[in-house]
């Protein structure tokens, strides 16, 4: 669920956005990010395991839990509760629905009034299934989908093998301000290239925190290890591919903050969310749009789907000490966010991006100040989970040994498995 939440529309248009407005340099900058963002998932995932609770027979974890718990401020915590819920149930969801409705229109001619419709029925199908049908669905199609979209990738670089050279050449060069058509534009390079980076695979922001508290294992660090190499997945290799596809067929402008065109490769015919779909279209004719709309609508739907359950989340958090045991409240979220849903099919490309960076930078700012307070504990537990692995040992997490405090599941309801 976690990496299917990672992979979506970042991933394809976040990463053709990139290039379009900071060139092929901003590819470079995605890979940086994704350097930085590994260290910055092990923190926040080993935080969320680490004050995890168990509450009606479900773990549950993510920023508001660690803030509360480790910070020991709770107000802290409930304003990043409700800003996630706002942005997991309103701004978000709004953006991958509009990902998808452009990709389908584009390819199959489909009114986006008609996709919006179609993936509010089967969304709502999904989660009033429960967080166990999310997973489910999750655990099929994110594999699947993933090793196609990459087999794709796979195909056109056979196709353009001898250009791969002059491709790094050409990534790096723009990144640095060495190529002399995009040198101006290293500024948006590196501005793009983090923005989107960020966006791709969620490091620091702590969205993926909440899927993260959902897993059981027998040490904080496994699970901050495990997501760590989500980012490198997310963005190494399928933000990666993305851009080879892009980049290698020439199907691009470059167009920095909407100015004058450096690149028109497409005459500016083409917005950028496309760009995925005319690559593929044009090594095979007939067939890459309508496969990059199909690989959107999954990559996109498993993301949705997990944002419910972050909101989910949210909603249990902020109700766990006020005896709410109606079911209201979820409710109304589900039909909030399929509202959404349908508001983003038919919303403006421009609008939905305004909204996920609206609430990225939102997130990320409030997570941010709580990790650099809480990185010392953090550290202290991969260096006690690195110590049992030399010692040949599989490592047990012992909040109490480690001098850490408030981490109520390991203390008093955490059972090692027998063997």
């Amino acid at each position: 669920m976690s990496l299917g939440s990672r992979v979506g529309t970042g991933n394809i248009a976040g990463v053709a956005t990139a290039i379009a407005f900071g060139g092929p340099g901003a590819v470079f900058w995605m890979w940086v990010m994704a350097i930085f963002g590994g260290a910055t998932s092990f923190i926040e995932i080993t935080l969320t395991q680490v004050y995890k609770s168990k509450i009606d027979g479900e773990y549950r974890g993510g920023v508001p839990y660690y803030i509360e718990k480790g910070l020991k401020m709770k107000w802290f915590a409930i304003l990043f509760a409700i800003i996630t819920l706002i942005v997991m149930g309103i701004l978000w969801p709004s953006l991958q629905a509009n990902t998808i409705a452009i990709s389908v229109e584009n390819a199959f001619g489909i009114d986006p009034v008609i996709t919006g419709v179609l993936l509010m029925v089967i969304l709502g199908i999904i989660i009033f299934g429960g967080v166990k049908r999310i997973a489910k669905a999750a655990e099929i199609v994110v594999p699947v989908m993933a090793f196609i979209y990459i087999g794709m990738c796979l195909i056109i670089l056979l196709f353009n093998v001898t250009d791969i050279p002059a491709l790094f050449s050409l990534i790096v060069g723009s990144a640095i301000g060495t190529d002399a058509a995009f040198g101006g534009i290293v500024g948006s390079a590196i501005a793009w290239g983090v923005q989107r980076g960020a966006f791709s695979n969620a490091a620091g922001i702590g969205s993926e925190t909440f899927d993260s508290g959902a897993a059981e294992v027998s040490h904080p660090a496994k699970q901050g290890l495990v997501q760590s190499f989500s980012v490198y997945i997310d963005t190494l290799v399928i933000c990666t591919a993305t851009a080879f596809m892009i980049l290698l067929t020439g199907m691009y402008d470059v167009k920095p903050d909407g100015g004058a065109a450096i690149t028109s490769n497409l005459d500016g015919a083409a917005v950028p969310s496309i760009y995925t779909q005319l690559a593929v279209e044009s090594v095979l004719p007939g067939f890459g749009a309508a496969f990059l709309a199909i690989s959107l609508f999954f990559f996109c739907f498993t993301t949705v789907m997990s944002y419910y359950y972050k909101a989910e989340t949210c909603l249990v958090f902020l109700s766990k000490d006020r005896e709410i045991k109606s079911a209201w409240p979820n409710h109304i979220l589900k039909v909030v966010l399929l509202g959404m849903i349908y508001y983003g099919s038919i919303a403006s490309a421009d609008l939905a991006w305004a909204f996920g960076d609206l609430g990225m930078g939102s997130m990320a700012w409030l997570n941010f100040v709580a990790i650099l307070f809480l990185t010392k504990p953090a550290i202290k537990i991969l260096r006690d989970y690195e110590k049992q692995k030399r010692e040949g040992k599989d490592p047990v997490f012992d909040p109490v040994k480690l001098g850490i405090k408030d981490a109520d599941f390991w203390e008093n309801e955490y059972q090692q498995p027998k063997k």
